[in-house]
């Protein structure tokens, strides 16, 4: 049975995408830690991160690079974290999210709930940063 990603990759599932390419797509998570909270998958449906072929494991990084970067100039912040739990849905992915501090990638906390508006925002603030 395909994830919720995979879903979302086919188009089954709305989204607000961020980035795709051959091997990965990217889009907002619609339950943010914080404003700018992206998810990263490969559109090859695995399991666990470190289960992912070594070579789409090192281009994963660098499709998510130039998105950090764009998260970082979206959102006024320290840095774009990175964490990879995995354990929400079995399909590997990374969340990439403008961090001041540490106890900004504890997911323990309570999520946002943001309106459709103010994510389509979020959507268009990251792709102004990538295209510019």
């Amino acid at each position: 049975m395909p994830t919720i990603f995979s879903k979302i990759i086919a188009g089954e599932i709305p989204c607000y995408k961020i980035a795709e390419n051959e091997h990965f797509f990217a889009f907002l998570d619609i339950f943010p830690m914080r404003e700018g909270h992206v998810l990263v998958v490969p559109k090859t449906e695995t399991d666990k991160f470190f289960d992912v072929e070594d070579t789409l494991l090192a281009e994963w990084l660098v499709f998510a690079k130039p998105i950090a970067k764009a998260i970082e100039k979206a959102y006024p912040c320290d840095r774009c974290g990175m964490s990879v739990i995995g354990l929400e849905v079995p399909h590997a992915h990374m969340h990439l999210l403008p961090i001041d501090s540490a106890d900004d990638l504890n997911f323990t906390r309570p999520k946002l709930k943001l309106t459709p508006d103010q994510l389509k925002n979020c959507q268009q603030k990251i792709v102004e940063q990538l295209a510019g």
